[in-house]
Formats: C-alpha cells, sequence, structure tokens
C-alpha cells in the first residue's frame, strides 16, 4: 500500500499550515523560550529522527505519523537555518545557496539511483529515504529564502508572502494548462511553500512595528496546531471511508 497521501488541495493546505506552525514553533523553542539555535536543532532533529522512523517502518497511510514529520522538518528546518545563517554568520543569501545545493544534489541522486522522482508512487526505503531528506532540505530551504525576503529584500512580511503566493499561483496555472511536468512542479510549489510558511508565520508572529500582526509565537502555534489537527482528522476519516469501500 502506498505510505504517502494523494496530492489534493487539502494536502496543499495542510503543508502550509504545517510549514507556518513549524516557523512559529522554531521561533518559540529557540527565541521566545531562549533555548538558543543550537540547542533547539539537536531537540528538533532527535524529534525528527524519531518521527521518521515511525514513517519508514510503518506499512501503510498514517496522516497523524506522516503529518507529524513534516511538521518536525518544518521546526527542525527553522532552527537549523537560523542556526547556519545567524550563528555561524553565513548570511541568509549564502545560506540559501548552500541549502540548493544540497537540495539539488539529492534529487539528482534520487533520479540516479531511483529513476524516478515521483512523490505518489515509491515502492523502495532507498526511494523513502531520499523522499523525506529532499523534505529536510526543501523545508530548511524555504526558512531561509522567507528571511530573505522579510529581512534583505525590502518586501516586508506581507510583500514576501504576496511574492511567494503569486509564484505559487503561477506554478497552478502551468499545472492546469501545460504539459510540463508534474513531478517538477510538485517540487517547486513544495520549495515554495516552505518560504510562503516562513513569511507567513513572520506576519503573524510580529509586532505591528514590524509589520506582523502581533499574535505572538504562542498564540500562532496554538491557532496553526488547531487547523492542521482539525485537517489531520478530517483526512483520516476519510482514509477510513476509502478503506472501507474498496474492501466492500
Amino acid at each position: 500500500m502506498n505510505k504517502l497521501p494523494a496530492i489534493t488541495i487539502s494536502f496543499w493546505i495542510m503543508k502550509i499550515c504545517a510549514t507556518t506552525l513549524g516557523e512559529t514553533a522554531g521561533d518559540l523553542l529557540s527565541m521566545t523560550l531562549n533555548i538558543g539555535y543550537a540547542v533547539s536543532s539537536i531537540i528538533l532533529l532527535s524529534f525528527f529522527l524519531a518521527t521518521l522512523s515511525a514513517q519508514l517502518f510503518t506499512k501503510k497511510h498514517h496522516p497523524i505519523i506522516y503529518w507529524s514529520v513534516i511538521l518536525a522538518t518544518s521546526t527542525a528546518g527553522t532552527t537549523m537555518s537560523d542556526f547556519m545563517d545567524r550563528t555561524l554568520g553565513l548570511g541568509y543569501a549564502t545560506g540559501s545557496l548552500i541549502l540548493v545545493s544540497f537540495l539539488i544534489t539529492t534529487l539528482i541522486i534520487w533520479k540516479t539511483t531511483e529513476k524516478s522522482l515521483s512523490v505518489t508512487n515509491i515502492k523502495s526505503l532507498r526511494g523513502e529515504i531520499f523522499y523525506w531528506t529532499a523534505i529536510l532540505f526543501s523545508n530548511t530551504l524555504g526558512t531561509a529564502l522567507g528571511d530573505y525576503l522579510a529581512d534583505n529584500s525590502g518586501l516586508g512580511f506581507a510583500g514576501g508572502a504576496i511574492l511567494i503566493g503569486s509564484l505559487l499561483l503561477l506554478i497552478v496555472l502551468i499545472y492546469h494548462f501545460t504539459k510540463v511536468s508534474h513531478v517538477i512542479l510538485f517540487w517547486l510549489a513544495f520549495v515554495l511553500t516552505r518560504p510562503f510558511g516562513a513569511t507567513f508565520g513572520d506576519l503573524l508572529t510580529k509586532t505591528h512595528e514590524k509589520g506582523g500582526l502581533n499574535f505572538g509565537t504562542i498564540g500562532s502555534s496554538m491557532i496553526l496546531f488547531g487547523i492542521l489537527t482539525i485537517l489531520i482528522i478530517i483526512s483520516i476519516i476519510k482514509l477510513n471511508a476509502t478503506q472501507k469501500s474498496e474492501i466492500a
């Protein structure tokens, strides 16, 4: 049985919620609770490895496990990116270039060894590991790109979110009206939803003086967690209904 969810509009809504929650929760741990980027990265990477192990050893799709791994890559990606860009002093542009290189290298090796970058028909453990490695790098990259757009580009939080949102809309149009590979469009959209989540997360958490909505990391994380939980429950209900109809 396929262990991955169908790529529908609800998938992308949940992805944006999860990545935005990853941004706010990562900032909550590293900044609001003042644990620091390095220690936060270690904690969240441990959480990522634990959830990933559960995902790799399961035999079918479990929405709670799957989205727990997505959330883990988002939170870990937030603190990892901040550690590279701020603690190590690499800066957003350099950090983004490094992460782009890691992501492209992962996709090339994946394509070479598995002969496909399909995200709906992964049959081997090795392919699944490539899948999650690419997701971790894409979510980490998205944080760096989102912070660059918000802080260094002059667009601000709202401007960065609007720019990325426009690019995502363009991908949707290309998907429906051209013959461009759907696999390529998936990975472009997957990468772009992370900076969209990063900039949207900043928009929710930052003060009015900094161009945000001033919900704070705690308030924003609670709101997003509630929305994501509701969507996961709905997906579980739909999955169980589908499985019962197939059995019948």
